[in-house]
């Protein structure tokens, strides 16, 4: 993957096309999540019920309070976990679209432990961080796995090699639950 390959994967993101990319966990489905109808392409493509609200990821924490309104104590949540295969609700501002969040008032935020995606974000934020594969199947860890509806609706492929898999921890720190168990459950148990 060249700086030539990121440059035009942050244009595809730029015009409202949706792109593939590599995280710490699995390949992500990536679109502008401040454009209402790129948000709507990323539901299209993995037939994604409308009522799932989808994650946005960023480059730092420091980009992510230009879209959310943590609370002091998610604030240190974020600096401590984060980058890395967290996702954390928090609090959005009117700068996302309500597709992005079912209608919720608070959004999931990854920032990806993975140089290629950093790469990404650094180049075009905030994206969809959501999984590249069709809702019920399995998820993607090498792009040879993506399925047909995915590999064609995407307008670039940024291939990062085999991922570990697994999924992200979602964490709600408001309640104090870990919503979905995944890398890193442990010490966030710990520290909430």
């Amino acid at each position: 993957m060249t700086d030539a390959d990121l440059d035009a994967a942050a244009d595809a993101l730029r015009a409202g096309d949706l792109v593939v990319y590599p995280t710490e966990t699995v390949y992500g489905l990536g679109a502008d999540a401040t454009d209402p109808a790129a948000v709507e392409r990323v539901f299209a493509a993995k037939d994604r019920d409308r009522e799932k609200p989808v994650s946005m990821a960023v480059p730092d924490v420091e980009t992510a309070l230009e879209y959310t309104a943590p609370t002091a104590e998610e604030r240190a949540f974020m600096h401590e976990f984060l980058p890395g295969p967290v996702t954390l609700l928090v609090d959005r501002t009117d700068a996302l679209p309500d597709v992005l969040t079912a209608g919720g008032e608070r959004v999931g935020v990854r920032v990806p432990d993975h140089e290629m995606a950093l790469d990404l974000l650094e180049r075009f934020e905030p994206i969809t961080a959501t999984s590249a594969n069709v809702s019920g199947t399995g998820s993607v860890r090498e792009l040879d796995e993506l399925g047909d509806p995915i590999r064609e609706a995407a307008a670039v492929l940024i291939d990062g090699g085999r991922t570990p898999g697994g999924g992200s921890t979602v964490v709600d720190v408001s309640t104090g639950e870990i919503l979905r168990r995944g890398a890193l459950a442990d010490e966030i148990d710990a520290w909430l």
